[in-house]
């Protein structure tokens, strides 16, 4: 019997995705490995690799399709023996009959096995809580059907792609409704010309992900400014002996080895406890076209600095051409967003749960300082940790700023 291919779940967070390109055409022999497409998921490029062997049958989504759902079928595959002609889609199955097992022969080559479609959540029409999957509330829209008229084949009573096309085809199903107008209402534009920018999948991940943390975390700040002449010395100093290192690779080494010495700060929060990790993993904030990414710098307190320069320009590199793997930025302990080198002086960076600490790093500039009661001119650069109150306190957050600033002030210590 025919296999269909599925559009795989690639991290916790996709519920849709991109298929960006497909690298096998329809009558092609699959072997157990083969890369057969390349999905584009809010976050990253991946490859798909094929499980089991056989013949691509047939295409069912096209390459370049957006926001193709999680778990929908995209193509069929062929075992030996069988013919094109068994190929017909899924949804031309009587809607009596058992939606067809999640059967998923293609994988994300970087990743594990794919994770379960997110559950689809309870829709409201006309005051009833209607349940039913992602494609079959696609469709539904489409042809402009109620769901709420529809009766489900699907496991305790959730309408299936299968129920909805039996509802068209007898031309029985109630139009549905005009939805009613979102609660903040539509932007006025006050006759003005616009160009409206759809909306990317990894856009909509980070705003749900901000609003989520700014309004739920309680965030407190603590700032510091830090003398940063030694380091401007010490990186001269490696240059002219051919190691090449920005302020930023030392930033994130002082983090590393400060949260050696206040492990309080390399936490997450849970609803039953406060996890402390082992190793200390630096995420790096990425600006990308389509929003920030946090590619991670494991073990960074055990790295040299000419280390982790080479690694955050590999993964910045990458994570622009969104070709990072899964584990290269899904994790983390503490992240650090530095826009220094945009001229930013000072700032505030909301924290990337389920971490706790986020230190948002300003431009290193010449500043009056007073030392030994004199006035003197510094490169002074200055620093704000946001912290998560419910697992780091005040007198937490300072110990770990006082450790990072020894260092930076210092650091012939990350050195040695």
């Amino acid at each position: 019997m025919p296999i269909q291919i599925l559009m795989p779940a690639l991290s916790p967070t996709m519920t849709e995705g991109k298929l960006a390109k497909w690298l096998k055409k329809e009558g092609d022999k699959i072997s157990s490995g083969d890369v057969i497409a390349e999905i584009e998921t809010d976050k990253a490029t991946m490859e798909m690799e094929a499980v089991d062997e056989g013949t691509l049958g047939k295409i069912i989504i096209p390459e370049g399709t957006e926001k193709v759902l999680v778990n929908e079928p995209i193509a069929v595959l062929l075992l030996e023996g069988e013919s094109s002609g068994a190929t017909a889609p899924a949804a031309k199955a009587p809607a009596a009959a058992t939606p067809a097992p999640a059967a998923a022969p293609a994988v994300a080559k970087p990743a594990t096995a794919p994770a379960a479609a997110p559950a689809a959540k309870p829709q409201a029409s006309s005051g009833t809580r209607v349940f039913a999957s992602p494609l079959a509330k696609r469709v539904a829209a489409n042809a402009g059907i109620d769901l709420a008229s529809i009766k489900g084949s699907g496991p305790q009573g959730r309408i299936v792609r299968a129920d909805v096309d039996q509802a068209v085809a007898g031309g029985g199903a109630k139009k549905a409704a005009p939805k009613a107008a979102a609660a903040s209402g539509p932007v006025p534009d006050f006759g003005q010309p616009y160009t409206e920018v759809p909306h990317t999948g990894m856009r909509k991940v980070i705003a749900q992900r901000l609003l989520e943390a700014k309004t739920t975390i309680p965030h407190f700040y603590l700032t510091i400014d830090c003398n940063i002449d030694e380091i401007i010395k010490v990186r001269k100093e490696l240059a002219e002996s051919g190691v090449k290192v920005s302020v930023n690779d030392f930033v994130v080494k002082a983090s590393a080895l400060a949260l050696r010495k206040v492990p309080q700060a390399n936490a997450s929060w849970t609803d039953d406890a406060v996890r402390l990790y082992t190793n200390v993993d630096i995420s790096v904030a990425v600006a990308t076209p389509d929003g920030l990414i946090t590619p991670i710098v494991r073990n960074a307190d055990k790295k040299g600095l000419a280390a982790i320069s080479a690694e955050v320009k590999d993964l910045a590199s990458r994570a622009k051409a969104k070709k990072l793997k899964l584990e290269e930025f899904q994790g983390g302990g503490f992240s650090i967003s530095n826009l220094g080198m945009f001229g930013i002086k000072e700032f505030s960076a909301i924290v990337n749960p389920p971490q706790v600490c986020i230190l948002a790093v300003g431009a290193g500039s010449e500043r009056a300082v007073v030392k030994n009661g004199a006035i003197t001119i510094a490169n002074v650069m200055t620093c704000t940790l946001s912290c998560d109150h419910r697992v780091v306190d005040g007198s937490v957050g300072a110990e770990f700023l006082q450790a990072f600033q020894a260092l930076i002030e210092n650091p012939i210590r990350m050195i040695l």
